[in-house]
């Protein structure tokens, strides 16, 4: 039966309104290999890899299961241990200069800007935003409006840097010298082979923005996106070829964390970007001696401040950041500070309404793909579990065992669905932890452990209690997003001012989530935080600086050979 409903969600996600907007859907794009609406067990697909200019396939074939009903619905040709030598001898090929810099190769800057321009046209087309949406929804199930959103953000980034405005990220500068025919001139250089690993939650929009930052700056990548949506990027990469990207200028593998942990240490990539767990982050730079940019995990907080206002708005973001993709973001707002004077307002029974509106019909709440570090399969020389429904509740019991916690909303598993036992299923939750309690030793390691899922802590504070979230917030170790839902401009003054999260909102309109193209998305306080999406972002993780001093005379005439000194 559970299964017969799991179709049944199935079926009813396909004809929705949202789902059905483009079918209108015409014909699937020139350069697809699949079909969105029929990889199913039945009709199972396949992702190959990409190296020296082909697609390849792999002696070992890696079933990803239907995240909704447990089918084997894709086949990823994974790349074992034996056969990495052609990715290792690929990099090799592109020196430490990449494969054009400012005074090498500068017409490539044009011809990316020109691949950009086609790809941001294809992409922008309604048959192909609709393509990559419903690709997206099925193997990272989130709602439509989310999954578009993610499509449309690459879509715009791809349009900002069209024509001259690649070249613009290489610009240098020159400073007079100290004589005639000498000056310095500063140089933005890439680094020449690299990797590029990125998560599930955002199987398009963060692989191909990093993808493009590196080809941008002259890089040559090697990028792995998880296995479980890298048919999303296989497929993205078939539409830049049609766009003009060179064959050779990158690669694309699958495979397991071990083996890629092994082609980074035999390849030597000179950089690597890392966007995932903060264990395997730590473990990589560790094993690539320094050699990395990390966009790793984040607890984000809110803080709502004294001045109460538009509660029904501030409630909405709350269960946006909280819950879409099912708090699979790692922006998502994993603890809310708020001011006892929103106790009144209302503020968490609306929460709660707005929690119980999602549903898995139409994938506003869903399957929870996080795999943490523990059991099950090996990854960069660690192991990872899935984050079972089993698992939440028992970080939600541990929770509650806190004195004066207590379960806000939600707290149970989703009911009637066939969502692998190996991914978590549970209802939107919120718990109360009291703040006083939050702050005792062995309490704040448990509160503020990162659960990827539909999941966050609530706690209160008064006026005299500022200097106690303030404290939190300084002892919490990643530093992502941050919002402070406020329009006092002495609170956020205060607040911003003794905080350090990379990407933080301010302002009553505030938010933790939200990567668009327009502004930057990283976290601070580590010189190893990678950024994504602007000029900065692409010039900070995708080059290095390097200076060249011209001194070319003429030598004076009345020099004369000095002392010896």
């Amino acid at each position: 039966m559970s299964r017969l409903l799991s179709r049944q969600h199935l079926a009813a996600v396909r004809r929705s309104a949202p789902f059905a907007c483009v079918s209108r859907w015409l014909h699937t794009p020139s350069f697809a290999t699949v079909s969105p609406q029929e990889v199913s067990g039945s009709s199972p697909a396949e992702v190959q890899n990409f190296v020296q200019g082909s697609w390849t396939a792999s002696a070992n074939w890696n079933w990803i299961v239907d995240p909704l009903n447990g089918d084997k619905f894709i086949k990823v040709a994974e790349v074992q241990g034996t056969e990495i030598k052609p990715f290792v001898e690929s990099l090799s090929k592109c020196p430490k200069h990449g494969l054009h810099n400012p005074l090498k190769a500068p017409e490539r800057y044009l011809m990316y800007g020109d691949i950009s321009a086609k790809a941001a046209h294809m992409l922008g087309q309604p048959a192909v935003l609709d393509f990559f949406a419903k690709l997206i929804q099925r193997v990272s199930p989130k709602s439509y409006q989310q999954a578009l959103a993610e499509v449309q953000v690459s879509q715009k980034f791809l349009e900002n840097f069209c024509g001259d405005q690649v070249r613009f990220l290489a610009r240098s500068f020159a400073v007079p010298g100290n004589h005639l025919g000498q000056r310095s001139n500063g140089y933005r250089w890439p680094y020449g082979p690299v990797a590029i690993i990125t998560p599930f939650n955002f199987p398009l929009e963060i692989p191909l923005l990093q993808l493009m930052g590196a080809l941008y700056m002259g890089n040559k990548p090697v990028l792995k996106v998880d296995s479980k949506v890298s048919i999303v990027m296989e497929q993205m990469i078939r539409l830049l070829h049609d766009c003009g990207l060179p064959a050779e200028d990158m690669d694309f593998i699958n495979s397991d964390g071990a083996v890629m942990n092994k082609l980074l240490l035999e390849a030597n990539p000179k950089m690597t970007l890392f966007t995932g767990s903060s264990r395997v982050a730590e473990k990589l730079a560790a094993d690539l001696k320094g050699r990395v940019k990390l966009e790793d995990a984040g607890f984000d907080w809110k803080i709502l401040g004294p001045d109460v206002q538009e509660v029904d708005y501030v409630a909405w973001v709350c269960d946006q950041d909280a819950y879409a993709c099912s708090g699979q973001k790692c922006s998502a707002q994993s603890v809310l500070f708020m001011h006892k004077n929103w106790s009144s307002s209302g503020l968490l029974e609306k929460m709660k309404k707005l929690s119980e509106r999602r549903k898995l019909e139409d994938l506003t709440i869903g399957p929870v793909l996080t795999v943490s570090q523990g059991r099950s399969q090996p990854f960069f020389g660690g192991q990872l579990t899935p984050v079972t429904t089993e698992a939440m509740i028992e970080h939600m019991n541990n929770l509650l065992k806190i004195r004066g916690s207590k379960v806000l909303f939600g707290g149970e598993p989703l009911a009637n669905h066939s969502i692998p036992k190996i991914y978590g299923a549970m209802k939107p939750t919120a718990v109360f932890v009291p703040l006083e309690e939050i702050l005792k030793s062995g309490n704040f390691e448990l509160v503020t452990k990162e659960i990827f899922g539909p999941f966050q802590v609530v706690t209160e504070y008064s006026e005299d209690q500022l200097e106690l979230v303030l404290e939190a917030c300084e002892r919490m170790n990643a530093h992502l997003t941050a919002a402070v839902v406020s329009n006092d401009p002495l609170f956020l003054q205060d607040v911003l001012g003794r905080s350090v999260n990379g990407t933080t909102y301010a302002g009553i309109r505030a938010r933790t989530t939200g990567a668009p193209q327009n502004h930057w998305f990283g976290p601070a306080g580590d010189p190893r935080g990678a950024g994504i999406g602007t000029p900065e972002a692409i010039k900070l993780v995708w080059s290095c600086h390097r200076e060249v001093i011209y001194d070319v005379g003429p030598v004076p005439e009345s020099w004369a050979l000095p002392s010896a000194t």
